[in-house]
C-alpha cells in the first residue's frame, strides 16, 4: 500500500504543484482568519499569518530561535524559506515529489536563503538523518498523508535533538467514543477525500495526542483551530473558478481537476464538524 500510496502523492504533486503556485502562491496550507473565524483578509496574509500564530503558540521563539530547522512536507519551500528568513536558521525540507524539491531551490536561489536551505526528496517513515539533528521539526499539514503516523511521529521524534521542539498541524476528523463512532455518511465522506487527496487515513486530535505522549514528547500543548481555518476553503474555491486557474487545471490533468472539483469536500465538512484541524507541540 505504502509504495502506490507515494507514488500517487509523488504523481499529484508533480502535476499540480505549478498550478497551486501560479494560482494561490507558494503556501499550500490553510489560512488563518482569526479564533473566531470572522477575520477578513487576503488568502495569502492569512496563510502567512497561520505560520505566526502557529509559532506563537507552539513556543516563545524570539527569545529562543531554532537554528537546524526540518520542515516535513515542505511542498515548494514556503513555510521553509519563511523560517529561514525570519530566524536566519539552516532549513531543511523534504517532499515526495521532485517537482517540489527543485521549485524549492530554484525559489531559495531568487530568495538569496539557497545557503541556509536544502531541499530533498525524502520518506518521512524513513527520514535520512542521524538521531538528534535537529532544534525543531516544523510539519504543516502532511500528517494526513502518512501512512503510518506512529512511525511518523517517532521518526520526528528521533532527529529531534534533546529539548527540540515539534510543531505538528494536520488535517483529523472528530473524536469519536463507543458511543459516537464514524456513521456510514461520514465514513463515505472521508473516503472521497482520502480518493482525491491521495490520504491513506485521518485520525481525530485526541488519537494524535495518545501518539505523541507515546513516541515520548512532554510539555504537550494540544488544541482544535478548525473555526479558526474554516473560511480558506471558501476563498479557495472562489480562487478556482478564475480563467487562469481553469486553464491551468486543465493543463495539469485529470487529478488535479478532480481535487479542484471536489474542494467542497473539504468546506463541507468542516462545516458539519467531522473534518478538524489538529494542532500538537510536544518537547523532547
Amino acid at each position: 500500500m505504502s509504495t502506490q500510496l507515494y507514488q500517487e502523492i509523488k504523481e499529484f504533486y508533480d502535476a499540480s504543484s505549478n498550478l497551486w503556485e501560479g494560482v494561490w502562491g507558494e503556501h499550500m496550507h490553510h489560512g488563518y482568519y482569526g479564533p473566531d473565524g470572522n477575520y477578513k483578509l487576503d488568502r495569502r496574509q492569512a496563510q502567512i499569518d497561520l505560520i505566526e500564530e502557529l509559532l506563537k503558540w507552539a513556543g516563545d521563539f524570539d527569545k529562543n530561535p531554532p537554528q537546524d530547522i526540518l520542515d516535513v512536507g515542505c511542498g515548494i519551500g514556503g513555510s521553509s524559506l519563511y523560517l529561514a528568513q525570519k530566524f536566519g536558521a539552516r532549513v531543511t525540507g523534504i517532499t515526495l515529489s521532485p517537482v517540489q524539491a527543485n521549485r524549492a531551490k530554484e525559489r531559495a536561489r531568487a530568495a538569496g536563503l539557497d545557503a541556509k536551505t536544502d531541499f530533498q526528496v525524502a520518506n518521512a517513515l524513513e527520514m535520512p538523518f542521524a538521531d538528534n539533528s535537529f532544534d525543531f521539526v516544523w510539519s504543516l499539514e502532511s500528517g494526513e498523508h502518512m501512512p503510518d503516523k506512529v512511525k511518523f511521529l517517532q521518526e520526528c521524534y528521533r532527529v529531534l535533538k534533546p529539548g527540540g521542539k515539534l510543531m505538528l498541524a494536520t488535517w483529523c476528523h472528530r473524536p469519536t467514543t463507543a458511543s459516537t463512532p464514524l456513521n456510514r455518511e461520514e465514513e463515505q465522506h472521508l473516503q472521497d477525500i482520502y480518493r482525491v487527496y491521495c490520504l491513506p487515513y485521518v485520525v481525530s486530535l485526541p488519537t494524535y495526542t495518545e501518539i505523541v505522549e507515546q513516541c515520548g514528547f512532554k510539555d504537550l500543548r494540544v488544541d482544535d483551530w478548525s473555526t479558526a481555518v474554516e473560511p480558506f476553503w471558501d476563498v479557495v474555491i472562489d480562487s478556482a473558478i478564475t480563467p487562469q486557474a481553469i486553464v491551468g487545471l486543465f493543463r495539469a490533468g485529470r487529478k488535479t481537476i478532480e481535487a479542484a472539483i471536489s474542494l467542497r469536500l473539504m468546506s463541507n465538512g468542516y462545516r458539519s464538524g467531522l473534518i478538524r484541524f489538529g494542532i500538537v507541540a510536544g518537547t523532547k
